[in-house]
């Protein structure tokens, strides 16, 4: 699986000691619904442009990143080494610890609420998902959870239209 870094400012220093334990799955699409645009990548970089779009205005100014971002053609893009936090969860909470950018990875799919997802990409989460596994044990299948699960009532992504059922994690 070919990776492409795209460097995100919007990171820092995780707590020193702390294991990532958790990867969260996210769903996004700039502008709503709309894929393919490469405005997440601007998004994320910090470089979304508030002329573009009525709702880029709303969001520009926000600092947010992930880990990785997989697009609907199933590229694999890296915003923020592994050895960082991102800027993903935002107010989160699992299994009795707060904060899970501290602890976490983040992955971005490229979707919504209201649409499949696509074949490949759940081929390369779950190549990703490999991979993270072995670099880091405490990752399984149970600590593999959506952003609603880690925010519920804030968030709901990756969504109903997201497969669990596809995801695979040795």
């Amino acid at each position: 699986m070919q990776i492409i870094d795209i460097p995100s400012p919007h990171c820092d220093e995780r707590p020193p000691g702390l294991p990532i334990s958790l990867v969260v799955i996210h769903a996004i699409s700039l502008p709503p619904g709309e894929f393919g645009s490469g405005r997440v990548i601007d998004f994320f970089c910090g470089r979304l442009s508030v002329d573009e779009h009525p709702f880029f205005a709303e969001i520009a100014a926000l600092k947010v990143s992930a880990h990785y971002f997989i697009d609907r053609q199933g590229r694999v893009i890296r915003f923020v080494p592994e050895h960082k936090r991102a800027w993903h969860a935002g107010v989160s909470h699992f299994a009795g610890r707060d904060n899970c950018n501290d602890f976490s990875l983040g992955i971005e799919l490229e979707g919504d609420d209201f649409q499949p997802f696509a074949d490949l990409q759940y081929e390369s989460l779950n190549q990703l998902l490999a991979d993270i596994s072995r670099r880091h044990p405490q990752v399984n299948r149970e600590r593999v959870v959506g952003h609603s699960d880690i925010a519920p009532g804030r968030k709901t992504d990756p969504g109903p239209f997201f497969d669990w059922r596809r995801v695979v994690v040795p």
